[in-house]
């Protein structure tokens, strides 16, 4: 059984490198998430401070190899989705002292030992708010995680990559713009279409995108190489959509929408291959659902 390296993540969001979009932080008494070498971590939010990462990080397809072109499918979903994004209510007159509410639940991959089976977690409900202006803490409730509305640390200012509110309204709105700024920022493989892809799908899952930076992020993501259409693709809570995904190191990273709406519901990952951590073609090995996105005056309350 190879084991999957352990990720240290820092305050803040998400994923695998220090300064990464989303960066969060693992629970040290939660068992260290299994991921493919060059894989992200799912959310993991906690209190307290975390050690720089270390990552193996492997590339999908042969050298010389490049992802196909994205379809034409998707370049059609990924416009109406920016569409939709350009026409959401949003939220108006918020404060920088405010806090971004995002509710959601979901199950990733784990490895609860160093010769243990990978397993899939059971889907789980968490709550997090984040700073607006991120000068403040956050905090994170999620009970699974033993985490009963434990503070975050609020994110290092100056990171290109920090996702509060303030600092997204600062991204571009050009989508060429932004595909630049997603090759600036991405982190996490070798494979620059799969960083940028992964660095789509943190935007849109625990962050709120002011609606113009929104559209661009996704028109910017039909810029994105090997992106293609799946027509059903289920969230954690049970919701049918239409996905954009792509396939890397032997998993398809599934970013799901209303098909009405074009709303963004969760993420899917399944395996395509077996995998050396333990999961067999076509297990899901990953799933998330948003379920509400406020902005509430305090940490703790909701809306």
């Amino acid at each position: 059984m190879n084991r999957l390296p352990e990720r240290d993540l820092p305050p803040g969001r998400h994923r695998l490198l220090k300064e990464h979009l989303m960066t969060e932080i693992r629970h040290t008494d939660r068992p260290a998430p299994a991921r493919k070498p060059s894989g992200w971590l799912r959310p993991a939010l906690v209190a307290g401070a975390a050690a720089a990462v270390v990552a193996t990080l492997t590339v999908a397809l042969p050298s010389g190899e490049s992802a196909p072109a994205t379809s034409k499918e998707a370049v059609a979903l990924l416009e109406d989705i920016a569409l939709a994004a350009e026409k959401a209510d949003a939220p108006t007159d918020i404060r920088d002292d405010q806090f971004v509410y995002i509710k959601s639940k979901g199950g990733w991959t784990v490895q609860r030992g160093d010769d243990a089976p990978a397993e899939l977690e059971p889907v789980h409900q968490r709550e997090v708010w984040l700073s607006v202006d991120g000068s403040r803490e956050g905090m994170l409730h999620d009970p699974y995680a033993k985490s009963d509305h434990e503070p975050l640390e609020k994110p290092t200012p100056g990171i290109p990559s920090n996702t509060d509110y303030r600092h997204l309204q600062t991204l571009p709105t050009d989508p060429d713009e932004m595909f630049e700024w997603l090759n600036s920022v991405s982190e996490g493989s070798d494979s620059k279409d799969e960083a940028n892809f992964v660095l789509v799908g943190d935007l849109a899952r625990e962050s709120l995108m002011p609606p113009a930076q929104a559209a661009a992020l996704y028109r910017a993501a039909a810029k994105i190489r090997g992106v293609f259409v799946v027509d059903d693709a289920v969230d954690a809570a049970g919701r049918h959509g239409i996905a954009v995904a792509r396939v890397d190191d032997g998993e398809r990273v599934e970013l799901i929408f209303d098909k009405k709406t074009k709303e963004f519901l969760g993420e899917r990952e399944v395996a395509v291959e077996d995998l050396p951590w333990g999961f067999e073609k076509g297990d899901v090995t990953g799933r998330f659902a948003v379920l509400e996105r406020a902005v509430v005056d305090k940490a703790g309350q909701r809306p």
